[in-house]
C-alpha cells in the first residue's frame, strides 16, 4: 500500500514537473529561478526525455512489480518530448533566405566573447552579408573601431557607437555600428542601460529613422535573476509604443517562453522578434558547441510595426571563430 501511495506521489510530482518545464506561461512562472534555466534547453530536454523514456521502457520489461510505474513515466516523457517538439515546430527550424529589396535594412548581430573572432572575421562577416546595422556585445572599443575601419575601407562607412560599464572584463562592454547611410546617430543616456552588461541606445540626430538598441541583459544565473528580469522589462519600455520605429538586436539571454509577461506572444512588447516571424525562432544560437537544435535561441533581432522581417538566418559557417555564440543577420524591410 504504501509503495502504491510512494509511485502515486512521484508519478503526480513528474507530471507537475513536466507541465511546468512544457509550458511554465501558464503558471506565470517563466522567469523563475530554475524554471527559467530549464524552459531555455527546450530541444535538449526533448532529446532526454527520449532517452529517458527508452530506460524506462526497459526496466518495465525486466521489473513486473514497478511494470505499471515505469510504463507511465515513460509515457508522460514521450509525450513531453512530443508537445515540446511540436512547440520548436511552430516557432519554426529556419527557412531559406529571402530575396533582398530595396530599402531593405540587414541587422548582424554577434556576441563576440570579447573579441574572440578577431575584427577581421567580424569585418568580413558584416560586408559579406551587407550589414547596414551590427550589434556587437561583449566587444572592446578598439575591437569596433577595427571592424568599422576595415569596413570602410571596402566601401562601407560605419559610425560606430558603444557603452563600456569598466575595463575590467570586455563582456562589460557592447558596441554598435550604424551605416553611415541611415545618416548620422548618437547615444541616448536618457533612458538608461540594462543593468550588469551595457546596452546601446542610438537615436537619429536629425529625428528621422528608427531608434537602434544593441541590447544585451545579463544572463539568468542565480545571483543576477533579478537584474536580468530588470533587464528585460527595460526592453520591454523601450518596445512599449506600437507607434514607435525601434530596432532591438543583440544577445538578449532570454527565449520567446521568458516573454510571456511582457505584453507579447511573437515578441517583446510592440517588438516582434524577427526569427518567431519568419518560422526560425528554434534554431539555437548557443552554445556554438552545440548543434543548433539543441542550443538555445537567445540572441534576438525584434522591431516595432514599422519593419517588416522577411528573413532570419543562425549562421553556423563561424562555430569555430572563437565564441560561444553563433552570429544572427535579419532582413527588415520597411511595414508602409
Amino acid at each position: 500500500m504504501i509503495r502504491r501511495l510512494l509511485a502515486a506521489a512521484l508519478t503526480i510530482v513528474v507530471a507537475g514537473a513536466l507541465l511546468v518545464a512544457c509550458w511554465p506561461q501558464l503558471f506565470g512562472v517563466e522567469r523563475v529561478i530554475g524554471v527559467a534555466q530549464v524552459v531555455s534547453i527546450r530541444g535538449m530536454l526533448a532529446l532526454v526525455a527520449v532517452l529517458s523514456a527508452a530506460l524506462l521502457g526497459i526496466f518495465a520489461v525486466l521489473s513486473a512489480a514497478a511494470r505499471r510505474f515505469f510504463a507511465t513515466l515513460a509515457t508522460m516523457l514521450v509525450v513531453f518530448a512530443l508537445v515540446s517538439t511540436a512547440v520548436l515546430g511552430v516557432r519554426g527550424f529556419g527557412t531559406p533566405s529571402a530575396e533582398s529589396d530595396d530599402g531593405d535594412l540587414v541587422v548582424l548581430s554577434w556576441n563576440t566573447l570579447g573579441d574572440a573572432p578577431g575584427s577581421d572575421a567580424i569585418a568580413a562577416l558584416a560586408l559579406d552579408e551587407g550589414a547596414d546595422i551590427v550589434s556587437l556585445p561583449e566587444t572592446s572599443e578598439d575591437a569596433a573601431a577595427a571592424v568599422a575601419a576595415r569596413m570602410a575601407a571596402s566601401g562601407r562607412e560605419m559610425q560606430v557607437l558603444g557603452v563600456q560599464f569598466d575595463a575590467i572584463s570586455k563582456a562589460r562592454s557592447t558596441r554598435l555600428l550604424i551605416s553611415a547611410d541611415l545618416g548620422g546617430y548618437r547615444l541616448d543616456d536618457s533612458v538608461g542601460s540594462t543593468t550588469t552588461l551595457p546596452s546601446v541606445v542610438a537615436v537619429p540626430v536629425d529625428g528621422s529613422g528608427p531608434t537602434i538598441i544593441a541590447a544585451h541583459p545579463v544572463a539568468p544565473v542565480p545571483s543576477e535573476m533579478g537584474n536580468w528580469r530588470a533587464g528585460l522589462d527595460w526592453l520591454a519600455e523601450r518596445c512599449a509604443d506600437p507607434a514607435s520605429d525601434v530596432i532591438v538586436a543583440g544577445d538578449l539571454n532570454s527565449t520567446l517562453d521568458h516573454w510571456g509577461s511582457l505584453g507579447s506572444d511573437a515578441g517583446i512588447a510592440s517588438c516582434d522578434d524577427a526569427a518567431r516571424t519568419v518560422g526560425a525562432a528554434a534554431v539555437g544560437t548557443w552554445p556554438a558547441s552545440v548543434p543548433p537544435l539543441l542550443g538555445t535561441p537567445i540572441d534576438h533581432v525584434l522591431s516595432t510595426g514599422a519593419w517588416q522581417a522577411v528573413d532570419f538566418q543562425v549562421i553556423e559557417s563561424m562555430d569555430s571563430a572563437g565564441s560561444d555564440h553563433r552570429p544572427i543577420v535579419a532582413r527588415l524591410r520597411p511595414a508602409d
